[in-house]
C-alpha cells in the first residue's frame, strides 16, 4: 500500500524575518544529508520525484516547501526511515541544530565547473547583492503590514467579550477532548502550513486535513482565533496527545491551524490568505465574531476598518513584490550556475542519493 504525502513549510518569509522551524521537523532522525552550494542545481535532484517513488513503496513522505519558489521543496523526510534531505542551497537557508542526527553534507558546487563561475564572479555578486537586499526590504514590508494588522486588531480587541471567549473555548476543549487522555507525553511538531511567495500566499490546507474533522474558525483580526488555537493546543498537551502545531507565515508568533491526528481532527483559522468554506458533511464553523463580539462591531467602525484594511492590502503587495524582484535575480543566479553544472555528474549524485534511501528502506524490512 502507497504511503501518506503530507506537505507543509518550515520555513517562511514573515514580519519577523526568514523564520526557520526545520529543528521541530527533525526529531527522531537519525540521518540527514544536506545539499550544499550550486544555487539551484538542488532542483534537478527532484526531490519531489524521488518522494514519490518512496511513496509508491510504502513510506510516508513529508514535502517540505519552499517559501522562496512555491513549485520547489526546501527538503524531504521520511519518517519511517528516520531520514531526509535538506536542500540548503536555497537563498534563505534553512536553520537547525542537527543535535544527535548523523549528518552528510553533499556540496553541489562540485558538479560546477568553476573556471565559469570564476569567469562570471562579478555578476554573481550583483545578483547576491540584488536577492539580499529585495528579500531584506520584504521583511521590512511585511513588519509595516503588521503594524498595520495591529492596529486593525486593537478595534476588535476593544469591542471583544473575553467572558464568551472562554466559554467558546472550555466549549470545544470538552468537545474535542472530553476526559480522552494519552498515557504518554505529547509530541509537539511546529510547521507553517503555507508562506508568502513571489507567487503570493500558498498553503496546504487542504493536504494537511485530508480525512479529518475539521473545524473552520471564521471572524475579523484581533476576535481571538490564534488565542483559541493555542488554549486548545495546551489542552492537547496536558493531555498527552501528539500535536501539530501550525504557526502563521504572516507572524509566526501566532497560530493558525492545530491538528491532533490521533483523536482526527484539524481546526484553523478559515480566514484571509487561507480561507475555506465548508464541503465535507462533517466540516464544522466557529464563528469568533458572532460568539465573542459586540454586535454591530463592524458597521459602528467601518470607516477605520476599511482604512486599515486597505493599508495593510497595499503593504502586503508591495512585500510580495519584493520577494518576485528576488525571484527573478534567483532565477538568473540559478542559470548560472546551471550551465556551469556537469549534468552526468548531478545525475550521479540523484542516483547515490536514491540508492540510499532505497537501501536504508530494505533494511528497514529485514
Amino acid at each position: 500500500m502507497a504511503g501518506n504525502i503530507l506537505r507543509f513549510y518550515v520555513g517562511g518569509n514573515t514580519a519577523r524575518g526568514f523564520t526557520s522551524l526545520l529543528d521541530s521537523s527533525l526529531q527522531q532522525m537519525e540521518r540527514i544529508m544536506v545539499l550544499q552550494g550550486g544555487t539551484g542545481i538542488g532542483k534537478q535532484l527532484n526531490l519531489a520525484e524521488l518522494g514519490k517513488r518512496l511513496a509508491d513503496e510504502g513510506c510516508d513522505i513529508w514535502f517540505l516547501g519552499c517559501a522562496s519558489d512555491a513549485n520547489a521543496l526546501d527538503g524531504l523526510i521520511i519518517p519511517g526511515l528516520k531520514t531526509g534531505i535538506i536542500d540548503g542551497t536555497t537563498p534563505r537557508t534553512l536553520e537547525a541544530t542537527f543535535k544527535g542526527i548523523d549528518v552528510q553534507y553533499l556540496n553541489l558546487g562540485d558538479a560546477c565547473d568553476s573556471r565559469q563561475l570564476d569567469a562570471r564572479k562579478q555578476e554573481i555578486e550583483r545578483l547576491n547583492g540584488g536577492i539580499s537586499q529585495a528579500y531584506e526590504q520584504a521583511y521590512a514590508g511585511f513588519a509595516e503590514a503588521l503594524r498595520i494588522h495591529d492596529d486593525w486588531e486593537a478595534i476588535f480587541i476593544s469591542q471583544m467579550d473575553f467572558k464568551a471567549a472562554e466559554q467558546l473555548t472550555q466549549q470545544y476543549i470538552g468537545s474535542l477532548y472530553g476526559a480522552k487522555r494519552a498515557a504518554k507525553k505529547s509530541r509537539i511538531d511546529d510547521r507553517f502550513l503555507g508562506a508568502a511567495t513571489p507567487n503570493g500566499a500558498v498553503d496546504a490546507v487542504p493536504n494537511l486535513t485530508e480525512g479529518l474533522k475539521r473545524y473552520f474558525i471564521k471572524g475579523r483580526p484581533g476576535s481571538g482565533k490564534s488565542t483559541l488555537l493555542k488554549k486548545l493546543a495546551a489542552a492537547a498537551i496536558d493531555r498527552g496527545f501528539d500535536l501539530e502545531v501550525y504557526h502563521c507565515g504572516f507572524d509566526p508568533n501566532s497560530l493558525d491551524m492545530i491538528i491532533v491526528r490521533e483523536l482526527g481532527f484539524a481546526i484553523f483559522d478559515s480566514t484571509a490568505p487561507h480561507e475555506y468554506d465548508p464541503e465535507r458533511p462533517t466540516d464544522e464553523i466557529v464563528d469568533m465574531y458572532d460568539r465573542c463580539i459586540a454586535p454591530g462591531t463592524d458597521e459602528a467602525y467601518a470607516e477605520p476598518i476599511a482604512k486599515c484594511k486597505s493599508q495593510y492590502a497595499t503593504a502586503m503587495k508591495k512585500a510580495i513584490g519584493l520577494l518576485k524582484e528576488a525571484r527573478v535575480r534567483l532565477d538568473e543566479l540559478e542559470l548560472i550556475y546551471l550551465q556551469s553544472a556537469d549534468s552526468q555528474q548531478i545525475a550521479r549524485i540523484k542516483y547515490e542519493l536514491q540508492q540510499e534511501l532505497l537501501d536504508r528502506l530494505a533494511a528497514s524490512r529485514c
